[in-house]
């Protein structure tokens, strides 16, 4: 069975239809582009919202699918987001392999895809002028074929996929759920962090509830996160912090009772349901949804149909459900499901930008008791209606 059986019975068929054969090298003028076999194929998981964040960009975070259709191995060699005649976003190479996974293999980037294979790549787009934010995107690869299949397919092409329209909506400003100084952005936008290559098969369909999602620990004294046995939660000063409501708005959702974990230890056997562990959903308008996840058992203070203010102490940070070190998981999302939606951007209306973390490998080593890694001579800013980037430091005022 040949995989390109169809297209070759397209062209028969094509031909068959014609009163009267035309020459090799006659053209014929048409109002569309040309018809091009294109071995690998492509689509947007969920069209890029731009948000605002503490570098002074614009950032446009989304994942893009491809798959390789041919009978042989197709080398990714390049990969650039571009918007008319303008490539916004180039990849390739070690850069281009660090952004893509394929499908079922998280641990390791890859730039070859097997036959039938597909692949994840994770793109971050950024605009240093908001002014040149796009409103549309394409995607154009440039691929290396094992097998071509002269003339359809040559061994080397450069193939257009995947168009998408940039979302006008607008990122919700939002209140800081914590207060106090020292909140790192353990895990959130726009690397190559969990949260961000949390792609959730559920329901016959694949979700990115964690795309802006942010791990809040704080830095302690010597800059480090706990001191003495780390399987204790209680040697984690910011155990049990405050959390707070982040807008006005109703509560949808609310799971308590489940116990806290050991830090240091990896769960298991948890339902789907556990593992925001004691969690807390609400909605704060026009289509968001705030999530407050690992919360202390017992500690809500809320039950579904209550009305909350912005600021309004709803429970207490913990490390209950798929959690290995307390810590606060908090993210906006486009439903009330906190896995089966979309993770939407969103900034704080007001904070201050102390510090940055070097790496994310500093920032893993906060967990192995080492202190933070900080960028020499960061300046301290105050920073409004801008997102937090991963490895920020920061504080958050008291209402």
């Amino acid at each position: 069975m040949r995989i390109w059986t169809l297209i070759a019975v397209l062209v028969l068929t094509l031909a068959g239809c014609s009163s009267k054969s035309a020459p090799e090298s006659e053209s014929t003028t048409t109002s569309t582009p040309p018809a091009a076999v294109t071995p690998v194929v492509g689509s947007v998981l969920a069209a890029p919202i731009p948000v605002a964040a503490t570098d002074g960009r614009t950032h446009l975070a989304y994942e893009l699918m491809l798959t390789n259709t041919s009978p042989g191995n197709v080398t990714l060699d390049s990969l650039s987001a571009t918007t008319g005649d303008r490539k916004l976003l180039t990849l390739s190479g070690d850069n281009l392999r660090y952004w893509t996974r394929a499908v079922g293999n998280t641990a390791a980037g890859t730039n070859v895809l097997g036959a039938g294979q597909s692949a994840y790549v994770w793109l971050d787009v950024v605009a240093d002028d908001p002014s040149q934010v796009p409103t549309e995107l394409t995607h154009e690869l440039g691929i290396t074929v094992a097998r071509p299949m002269p003339p359809l397919v040559g061994p080397k092409l450069t193939e257009s996929v995947a168009p998408v329209s940039v979302q006008t909506r607008k990122p919700v400003s939002i209140a800081p759920p914590l207060v106090g100084d020292n909140w790192v952005d353990a895990n959130g936008c726009c690397d190559m962090t969990p949260h961000r290559m949390a792609l959730n098969p559920i329901n016959g369909k694949l979700w990115a509830a964690e795309r802006f999602a942010i791990d809040y620990v704080q830095l302690g004294a010597g800059g480090r996160i706990f001191s003495g046995d780390r399987a204790k939660v209680e040697s984690y000063p910011y155990f049990g912090s405050e959390v707070h409501a982040v807008a006005d708005g109703p509560v949808v959702a609310v799971l308590d009772g489940l116990d806290e974990q050991v830090p240091g230890v990896a769960p298991r056997g948890l339902t789907l349901q556990q593992y925001g562990g004691n969690h807390i959903v609400q909605d704060i308008g026009d289509g968001n949804y705030a999530f407050y996840a690992h919360l202390q058992p017992n500690s809500l203070k809320v039950k579904p149909g209550d009305s909350l203010s912005a600021g309004q102490v709803i429970g207490a940070l913990g490390n209950s459900g798929n959690s290995d070190a307390p810590h606060l998981h908090f993210h906006v999302m486009d439903g009330p499901d906190p896995l089966a939606s979309n993770g939407l951007p969103f900034t704080f209306g007001s904070f201050r930008l102390d510090s940055r973390l070097t790496s994310l490998a500093a920032a893993d080593a906060l967990f192995d008791n080492k202190p933070a890694a900080r960028q020499p001579g960061f300046a301290v800013r105050d920073q409004h209606d801008v997102s937090p980037l991963v490895l920020d430091v920061m504080t958050y005022a008291t209402s």
